[in-house]
């Protein structure tokens, strides 16, 4: 099979609360998928069901091939999953926790290797209930690696990390990919989703509201392209026929500033930079702005707080 899970249809209900509602989504073999959607959206039912820990009501999902419903070891012996709640015994030391989980696995990775990949080496020894929150996220990554599995579910992997360890984590992620390693990652950080990921599922009150690559999700043609400052004012009609050739409007939103909403192609930025040669208008700044994936987000999701 070229696709690593196929969740298809799903349902899953609590007595009469329905939490997810006709779930249908895919991942390919070697793709870094992120699951968005609000606290209660049905991510976290949707990742039990496919990790083998709660059936669908109605639907199917599939997870490299097999049915996590009929089969859950079968799958968890090829899957890695990241829990936010650590997955370790509070008085187990990192090295003999990692030892531990490694002894469950045919062929797994060298406990010491992923201590010193995952900068845990300091504290190899400390028991996970002294360890800092960072830590024992980074060593709750390090057991959903050390299994050598074909697909991961990472949630929230970097909640809590600083800078460097949130940087470090993303090399590993980006790393999996390369290894031909499916990621299944839910995250409430949407510069990260937009970083990392090949598609996007959003989700909410149970259904798929958008899907696509990031670049899909965030392409709109209304959306504000280019501000330019200047150290003098263009030549307004000027300006404006030098664009003409391209979907875009020209506003001069106050002296010497700019917005040319429309298509930020490199065309249009080397006939505006031609036409500033053009008229000696000295360009101090030049922005080029998206539509990023929070915006998407939050207009596919709401802005509100929900109760």
């Amino acid at each position: 099979m070229d696709k690593a899970l196929v969740v298809d249809s799903v349902v899953k209900r609590f007595g009469t609360t329905t939490a997810v509602d006709g779930m249908t989504f895919s991942a390919e073999r070697g793709e870094i998928l992120a699951l968005l959607g609000p606290n209660g959206a049905g991510k976290s039912t949707t990742l039990d069901m496919c990790e083998g820990f709660q059936r669908p009501t109605s639907g199917s999902i599939r997870v490299l091939g097999i049915d996590p419903a009929t089969r859950p070891q079968q799958v968890r012996d090829r899957i890695g999953i990241m829990l936010q709640g650590g997955g370790s015994y509070s008085g187990v030391s990192v090295r003999e926790m990692l030892r531990l989980a490694a002894s469950y696995n045919v062929n797994p990775h060298d406990p010491d290797w992923l201590i010193e990949l995952l900068g845990l080496e300091g504290v190899a020894s400390t028991r996970y209930r002294r360890l800092s929150g960072g830590q024992q996220q980074r060593l709750s990554l390090a057991l959903a690696l050390i299994g050598r599995p074909e697909l991961v579910f990472l949630d929230e992997p970097t909640a809590g990390l600083d800078t460097q360890s949130r940087n470090a984590v993303w090399d590993i992620v980006n790393a999996l990919r390369s290894d031909g390693v499916t990621v299944i990652l839910t995250t409430h950080l949407m510069d990260e989703a937009e970083t990392l990921a090949d598609k996007v599922v959003i989700v909410d009150r149970g259904r798929v509201i958008r899907q696509g690559t990031p670049a899909e999700l965030t392409e709109h043609d209304d959306f504000p392209a280019i501000t330019v400052d200047t150290a003098s004012r263009f030549e307004p009609e000027a300006l404006a026929r030098a664009l003409s050739l391209f979907d875009v409007t020209v506003e001069e939103t106050r002296p010497d500033h700019y917005r040319i909403t429309g298509s930020a192609t490199p065309e249009v930025i080397a006939a505006l930079a031609a036409e500033a040669a053009r008229q000696d208008v000295s360009i101090r700044e030049l922005s080029v702005a998206h539509r990023t994936l929070e915006d998407v987000f939050l207009d596919t999701t709401g802005r509100h707080l929900r109760s």
